[in-house]
């Protein structure tokens, strides 16, 4: 893998929502790390640094090494927290990894050869991603940062399912062995047809006519009563 990621990371001892608080106040990111038969512990990073790493999207998906004074972990990202309207870490779960032991990871699909596509050069049909990650089982040295999907040979109406994907070896994608029917598309070719606007709109303007027609003939009822009575 042509990423590496360290996270220096500093043992948490305050526990509790008042000491995460406390923590990002001060520029730290709460995380656990668990995992490997060993208890979790709780760890702070520097927020900024891990802000920054998330921008490469091979974070995600590749093994990070966590450095706790003078150990280190092999770990794997498997969740992260954000501030639902600010550009905040909230939280970080980090699973340890052994080197003999299986993982599941989402690593990212990229899409090539789109603008190839027979479906799109001459059926002017639009490519639609399905899927954009997918779930994967190896062992830590095979884990891919992501997986190449080849679309350049779709036709129109065509798509590729998951077990299109090239995996490199030792790598499997558990959905593939639940059978057939989970083999899902991924990526399609077609035409995407625009909604009848226009005519949308005429029929709204024709509702609207007729409602008011509907009120101005209430109106006139309405008036002739008075006058009856009067």
């Amino acid at each position: 893998m042509s990423d590496e990621f360290d996270l220096v990371a500093d043992i948490r001892e305050d526990q509790g929502k008042g000491a995460s608080r406390r923590l990002r106040r001060e520029g730290r990111v709460p995380a656990i790390i668990y995992g490997a038969g060993r208890p979790p512990r709780a760890l702070t990073l520097d927020h900024n640094k891990v802000l920054r790493q998330l921008e490469n999207e091979s974070f995600y998906s590749s093994v990070l090494t966590v450095k706790v004074g003078e150990k280190t972990q092999a770990a794997i990202l498997k969740d992260l927290q954000r501030h639902p309207s600010k550009p905040i870490v909230m939280h970080l779960d980090l699973q340890r990894i052994v080197e003999d032991e299986v993982i599941r990871m989402n690593v990212p699909l990229h899409f090539e050869g789109e603008d190839l596509a027979p479906g799109v050069k001459q059926g002017g049909g639009n490519v639609s991603r399905l899927r954009t990650d997918v779930e994967v089982v190896c062992l830590p040295k095979d884990l891919p940062e992501f997986l190449e999907v080849d679309v350049s040979g779709l036709e129109l109406d065509q798509m590729l399912h998951l077990s299109d994907i090239k995996l490199p070896e030792g790598v499997e994608i558990p959905e593939l062995a639940q059978g057939p029917e989970h083999d899902h598309a991924i990526v399609s070719v077609h035409i995407i047809k625009a909604a009848p606007i226009e005519e949308e709109v005429a029929d709204e303007e024709e509702g609207v006519e007729e409602a008011q027609a509907e009120g101005d003939d209430a109106e006139e009822s309405d008036a002739e009563g008075d006058s009856e009575e009067s």
